[in-house]
């Protein structure tokens, strides 16, 4: 597959997804775990049908430590056990939070009670900015049909700088 359109052939563009990229960094120095973060950008991008992005997270998570097996549980995690609580309750919210359109009132109470529980503020700011960038990021990449599979981890480390 062909991407549709090169990002960084485009003035605006590429100054935006480095600038985007720029944001998306203030997480790597926050409180939330990173296998945490790479799960969440994991399934939001699994649920977007980014192959772009499930290449980076899955192999990005896998660098951080995350198991074969825990990865090929993320999209049915609600029916696995190797998930801990506060794992799970930022996959709901990262669920919630990507599929605002499905649900009449977005993040349920209960979710966000699940995530108030396991979770600081600057945790939860942190899950909020994953969230939020992983699902634009992931929204580029499918609009231009950027594919996933030869990504390797740490690429991304000064390719936007």
């Amino acid at each position: 597959m062909e991407p549709r359109f090169n990002l960084f052939d485009s003035p605006t563009a590429a100054k935006f997804a480095k600038r985007m990229h720029a944001a998306g960094m203030v997480t790597e120095g926050a409180s939330l775990p990173k296998t945490t973060q790479e799960l969440v950008r994991l399934r939001i991008s699994q649920i977007n049908g980014c192959g772009l992005c499930v290449d980076i997270h899955t192999k990005e998570a896998a660098a951080a430590g995350e198991t074969p097996l825990r990865l090929s549980l993320v999209p049915v995690w609600r029916e696995a056990t190797v998930f801990t609580e506060a794992e799970r309750a930022a996959l709901a919210l990262a669920e919630e939070g990507t599929r605002l359109a499905d649900a009449h009132h977005g993040v349920s109470d209960a979710t966000w009670a699940e995530v108030r529980r396991h979770f600081d503020d600057d945790q939860i700011g942190a899950l909020i900015a994953v969230i939020a960038m992983i699902n634009a990021a992931n929204r580029m990449n499918v609009i231009v049909r950027n594919a996933g599979g030869s990504y390797e981890p740490g690429m991304m480390a000064g390719a936007l700088d």
